[in-house]
């Protein structure tokens, strides 16, 4: 049996590995690609200060200090189920099973592609399968595309793709409907990015978001957005127009564009087409739980995170003994974000395993975090301290119940 098992070899679950190998304990990690790293891998953007993060770099800096301090990693191995038998956490892989008193879930995040009219034409693809062609595998995902969908996420990728010298024809929006009601909204997608308005490369684009603070003038800048959209990395961000289908015989040949209004309905007569060889499609991230549901975690719909969280609290614990969280599985952040709370993990468990002395570690690990969260460089839900401590308040209404 294994001191404690990490699920999800990514910035979270390595770094949480690297606080438990540090204080004793023998650790392995479980993960279903074929490389550690999870998102890191894809990752690659220039910071304020002009240095670059590059995630694979990142990455394999982890990767070799965990397995300095002789953390097992087991790739390629996919987990099945887990549950839960007296004090020991079931492990069930598709090759063994395993067992634990220490379970530390990092399973990430995973994309919500909006349905578009000829997504399934060969050389449509999610933004991330983009970001992980060309950053990881160095194989450009096509020579000129189009990209569906404006926010964090899709904005930073277009600017990889651009480095990797892929032409992006434009970026624009999902046409409306039930489904995408919040992707197609112009003024709704506006809000999404002002608070990430200090990535964009033009001071004007800075400098007219810092006027944007009222729904007056939010709404006055979706009137009189351009047609033809703004440009930022020499792309077109165009809110004002929608993607009408994607069209093509045996492949991606291209799609159809028009003009929307303020509220996001098309204009009839605006149709153009536009000739691309791939189209990403952009619809954001959400936390990937499937494992903590299954172990009868509590959850709660916090739209602030992205979606569903599993109840914890600041130390990364669950309300089931022996149970951890950390990464995006808590909430869609950067990197950093979850680095800094695997820390907090790591040492939560140590100190669950029985490792005397940590709670002035863990008390300091936890305003990393914090600090972590506030400056970090890409923010994927702007009020995602307003949703952290929905999260917080969640754990203490239901701690104090059970307790009653």
């Amino acid at each position: 049996m294994n001191d404690v098992i990490m699920i999800g070899a990514g910035p979270a679950g390595i770094s949480a590995a690297i606080s438990c190998a540090q204080k004793g304990l023998e650790v392995l990690v479980l993960d279903e690609y074929l490389e550690a790293g999870g998102r890191l891998l894809g990752q690659l953007y220039e910071e304020p200060n002009g240095s670059w993060w590059n995630g694979i770099s990142e990455s394999d800096k982890l990767h070799r200090q965990a397995m300095n301090l002789g953390v097992q990693f087991e790739l390629n191995t996919p987990v099945n189920n887990i549950e839960k038998l007296g004090d020991h956490w079931i492990i069930y892989t598709e090759n063994k099973t395993l067992s634990t008193n220490h379970l530390l879930l990092a399973t990430g995040a995973a994309e919500s592609p909006v349905p578009v009219p000829g997504w399934t034409l060969p050389g449509v693809m999610s933004v991330g399968a983009a970001q992980v062609m060309t950053n990881v595998h160095r194989v450009k995902p096509g020579e000129r595309g189009v990209i569906i969908g404006v926010n964090v996420l899709s904005s930073a990728i277009a600017m990889e793709l651009k480095l990797a010298g892929v032409d992006i024809a434009c970026m624009a929006l999902p046409k409306m409907n039930a489904i995408t009601n919040q992707q197609a909204h112009p003024k709704k997608v506006l809000d999404s990015l002002l608070h990430v308005s200090h990535m964009a490369p033009s001071q004007f684009v800075k400098m007219g978001s810092k006027l944007m603070k009222n729904d007056f003038m939010k709404k006055l800048g979706v009137s009189f957005y351009p047609k033809n959209g703004v440009t930022m990395w020499d792309i077109p961000i165009q809110l004002r127009k929608a993607v009408v289908n994607i069209y093509g015989n045996k492949q991606v040949e291209g799609v159809t564009l028009a003009n929307i209004d303020t509220n996001g309905d098309l204009v009839a007569g605006s149709e153009e087409n536009v000739a691309t060889d791939f189209v990403c499609i952009a619809g954001g991230l959400y936390p990937l739980t499937e494992l903590a549901a299954v172990a009868d975690c509590p959850f709660y719909l916090i739209e602030e995170l992205g979606g569903y969280v599993p109840l914890h609290n600041e130390k990364m614990e669950t309300p089931l003994n022996g149970l951890f969280v950390a990464g995006n599985i808590t909430g869609i952040e950067g990197a950093k974000v979850a680095i800094a709370q695997g820390t907090t993990a790591g040492l939560s468990i140590a100190q669950h395993a029985g490792v005397d002395g940590l709670e002035d570690e863990i008390k300091e690990s936890i305003q990393v975090v914090e600090e972590t969260r506030d400056n970090a460089y890409i923010q994927f839900h702007p009020k995602v301290k307003k949703g952290r401590k929905k999260v917080q308040d969640r754990w203490g209404n239901y701690v104090g119940t059970v307790s009653d």
